[in-house]
């Protein structure tokens, strides 16, 4: 009976561990097979994105670099943030709480930096459809690089503020050794749902409608005068195709991302605490998670640039010395 029960614990030697979870044998394969899987893709997509726009100079753009930053997200969660979060509830944590510390502010800080992301994106847009004629004086690589840098070092300082508490205490919220859990309280999850999902969403979907509306009523402007087209407005009017069809694309990413990180605020919602810990938090971390995996994909159906510097480098055509100079768009 002793050795049974002992094996049953994380660190048998120990009178205070935690008992190992003991799952289903079909249900952790199962768990343990669907993340692997979504986390090896998400890797590979990302990777590729983050290659593409790094190596071929025609895609060396604001809006490009702003994609090229959520690539880089994207490829941390599939890489860091998957396989240790689906381990948090499916097994013992043997890495110590410093480690369980840097895995939870690492999560916090990628997921923030996501969401700032994304507001860029949708600024960047705005700013592109709405008001063309400054677009390329006003957003200039360099000033994206500025934003793009701020959007991280914020998002890094937003989130060590929010979890000043859990850095000072990671093991506060242990019933027992072998144990990582984070709780957001209600006043730490309520500020948090404002600021990384409430604002920025409500930013967006403004940025977004205003597109929209601009976008429609520019295409009800060039049916009008559709008979007084000459050559250089229909040079005009592909730009202005190339615009909303990218405004369009990253529209898709904006509504996938809504709907995979809702349920992860929706907590915040009913008030009550956060407990990145259950197995219903697994899921709904998962679904977060999953954002990641999906953004690539959407690039490769909506962006034709995607697909053929996907082609070059899977058939290693990248490695010729003037492939970055190929025309892909």
């Amino acid at each position: 009976m002793e050795t049974s029960e002992g094996a049953e614990l994380c660190f048998p030697q120990l009178n205070n561990s935690c008992r190992k979870p003991m799952p289903a044998q079909s249900e952790a394969m199962l768990t343990y097979t669907f993340v692997f899987f979504i986390s090896l893709l998400t890797v590979a997509l990302n990777l590729l994105v983050i290659i593409s726009i790094s190596h071929f100079r025609q895609l060396h753009t604001p809006t490009n670099l702003l994609i090229l930053s959520m690539a880089v997200s994207d490829f941390f969660v599939g890489l860091l943030l998957m396989p240790v979060g689906t381990l948090l509830t499916t097994a013992c944590w043997f890495l110590g709480d410093i480690m369980c510390t840097l895995y939870h502010v690492v999560c916090f800080f990628i997921t923030s930096s996501s969401v700032g992301n994304m507001v860029l994106i949708s600024l960047d847009r705005y700013l592109a459809i709405c008001d063309p004629l400054r677009y390329t004086t006003r957003v200039t690589l360099d000033r994206t690089k500025v934003c793009v840098c701020l959007c991280w070092i914020c998002s890094f300082l937003y989130n060590c503020l929010i979890l000043k508490d859990f850095l000072r205490q990671p093991d506060s919220y242990n019933s027992c050794y072998g144990e990582c859990i984070i709780v957001i309280n209600f006043i730490t999850g309520t500020v948090d749902f404002v600021f990384n999902f409430i604002g920025p969403v409500t930013v967006i979907i403004v940025l977004y409608m205003r597109v929209f509306v601009v976008a429609v009523s520019q295409a009800r402007a060039m049916r009008s005068h559709i008979a007084a087209v000459t050559l250089q407005s229909s040079v005009r009017i592909t730009v202005k195709k190339s615009e909303m069809k990218a405004a369009r694309t990253l529209g898709i990413v904006v509504v996938v991302f809504l709907m995979c990180f809702f349920p992860y605020y929706s907590p915040s919602l009913k008030g009550e605490d956060m407990e990145v810990s259950s197995s219903y938090s697994l899921f709904i971390v998962l679904l977060l998670y999953l954002n990641s995996c999906l953004n690539p994909v959407i690039y490769a159906f909506f962006y034709p640039w995607f697909r053929k510097s996907m082609k070059l480098i899977v058939t290693f055509k990248i490695l010729r010395p003037d492939s970055c100079d190929a025309n892909i768009l």
